[in-house]
This record gives C-alpha cells, sequence and structure tokens, in this order.
C-alpha cells in the first residue's frame, strides 16, 4: 500500500466523528478536529451540576522519509497550530493535539527519538484544563508502527486501520 491511499484510508476512519480538513496548510495533508461538550445536571436542565468540553486537534503528514529534521518540525508545527486553537475556560476539560506521521521510511534515530517526544500544558494550574501531545508514526514499507508514551492507544488505532486492514485484501 502507498502512502496515499494509506493516508485516505486513515482519513476516512476519522470522517465519522470529526471535522476533517483536506486542504491543510504545510507540512500536513490533512487535518480533524473534534468536539464534546458534556453537560449533567439535576432533574431539571437548568439544575446544572457540570459541563465540560473535550477537544482533539489532529494532524495527518505524509513523507517519503522521515529523519531528525522531519520529525522535529513536525512535532513542533502540530504542537503549536494545535495549542493555539485551544479557548482554556472554567469548562475546558482537555485539548489534545495528535499527529499521525506516515513514512516509507523511517530512520533508526527517528524512531528511537519519536518514544521520547512529549508536550504537556496546563492552563491556570489545571483549573481551565490541559493539553497533552500524542504521536503516532508507521513506516509503510515494514508496517513497524512507534509511538510517544501518550500514543500508545494511537499506534495501535493506525496499526489497525492501516496494517490490518491491507492484510485483508
Amino acid at each position: 500500500m502507498d502512502r496515499t491511499e494509506a493516508l485516505e484510508k486513515l482519513i476516512t476512519a476519522f470522517e465519522a466523528y470529526y471535522d476533517i480538513k483536506r486542504e491543510a496548510t504545510e507540512p500536513f495533508a490533512a487535518e480533524a478536529e473534534f468536539s464534546l461538550h458534556d453537560e449533567q445536571y439535576f432533574l431539571i436542565k437548568s439544575a446544572r451540576i457540570s459541563e465540560v468540553d473535550t477537544k482533539e486537534f489532529v494532524y495527518f503528514a505524509s513523507v517519503e522519509t522521515l529523519d531528525m529534521e522531519t520529525l522535529a518540525r513536525l512535532d513542533e508545527t502540530a504542537w503549536e497550530r494545535g495549542t493555539a486553537k485551544v479557548q482554556p475556560h472554567a469548562e475546558h476539560r482537555n485539548s489534545d493535539v495528535i499527529l499521525y506521521i506516515l513514512a516509507d521510511h523511517v530512520e533508526p534515530e527517528a524512531m528511537t527519538q519519536i518514544k521520547k517526544l512529549r508536550h504537556y500544558k496546563s492552563y491556570r494550574h489545571g483549573f481551565h484544563g490541559w493539553s497533552h501531545y500524542r504521536l503516532a508514526v508507521i513506516e509503510l514499507s515494514s508496517g513497524k508502527t512507534a509511538s510517544n508514551r501518550q500514543g500508545r492507544d494511537q499506534e495501535k488505532l493506525v496499526n489497525n486501520i492501516i496494517c490490518n486492514s491491507s492484510e485483508q485484501h
């Protein structure tokens, strides 16, 4: 499976729940956004106990070779763009930034560095929420996947969507 097919398959998996922007700006091939507003109330809606807002800002990158320089650029750009969209307030719980990178080849140094990348930001000491950073990378030539600590679930997800579904065809 080539990168274009893999990217299309990954984006298609997100379309049901995320707002997809396929005309993303460089260096990303696409962007997605998810918003959830939840309210809890007692007996009647006007007796509101709590409100919670959660968001996810997802970035999809497709590169031929993932080296240290490209990884650093994608990592920094995704975190900066994602956190720039955060609007913390009293009901804001979290706004997470997620980066998926599809590469034909991942250099060994970059594969090692992926596990070490982390970002975290709290707003008003956590009273107005926080932001975590999740990263998942797949090397299409070998089927190898890697993620940072927060992105383990994303690594499993991308592996299921791309690797397992391609074995069924």
